[in-house]
């Protein structure tokens, strides 16, 4: 498994993956986006430094992303969101490509903390992210719509400090 930055070539396969309604629902949007407006918000974004979009590869296949968006400078802070497509689903993927994100947002970009929203009824999700080393900071009551309800989800975060030390451990 390895993580990469998005590439044009890429768009064709985010632009299914961000029209699949189950998929979506796990990041609370909605499950509608046109190639061409894909397209556009990718040269829009192409040198945004608020954000940061990967490709995840498993034996040189598309098999999910991983991003780092919302990245403010000032507080040192950015949300961390991930992708894995249902093929490709119980090998760990999602987990090893947040820990490389995660590096990335600590090591590279010099975050403080990253943080993420998680449905509260994903427990396969948020046992991953307890095991990455994020902490439940709050519940967010009917945060969010999705699959034809309001939706509660947690809001997680992981310190810069607490992600180092958890490496030295390892």
């Amino acid at each position: 498994m390895l993580i990469r930055p998005l590439e044009r070539k890429d768009l064709k396969d985010v632009h299914g993956v961000r029209n699949e309604q189950d998929t979506m629902a796990y990041w609370f949007e909605e499950p509608y986006e046109s190639y061409d407006e894909l397209e556009e918000l990718y040269n829009e974004h192409i040198h945004d430094t608020h954000e940061r979009r990967f490709v995840i590869e498993e034996a040189g296949e598309f098999a999910g992303v991983v991003e780092l968006v919302d990245i403010d400078y000032i507080p040192r802070t950015c949300e961390i969101q991930v992708i894995v497509l249902s093929k490709f689903r119980g090998r760990k993927l999602a987990q090893k490509a947040m820990e490389s994100a995660l590096e990335h947002a600590f090591y590279i970009l010099n975050m403080h903390k990253v943080f993420l929203y998680v449905d509260t009824v994903n427990k396969s999700a948020i046992h991953v992210y307890k095991k990455l080393g994020f902490q439940l900071e709050g519940t967010m009551k009917e945060q969010f719509y999705a699959r034809g309800s309001y939706r509660d989800c947690y809001f997680m975060g992981i310190l810069k400090h607490d992600f180092m030390r958890d490496r030295q451990h390892k």
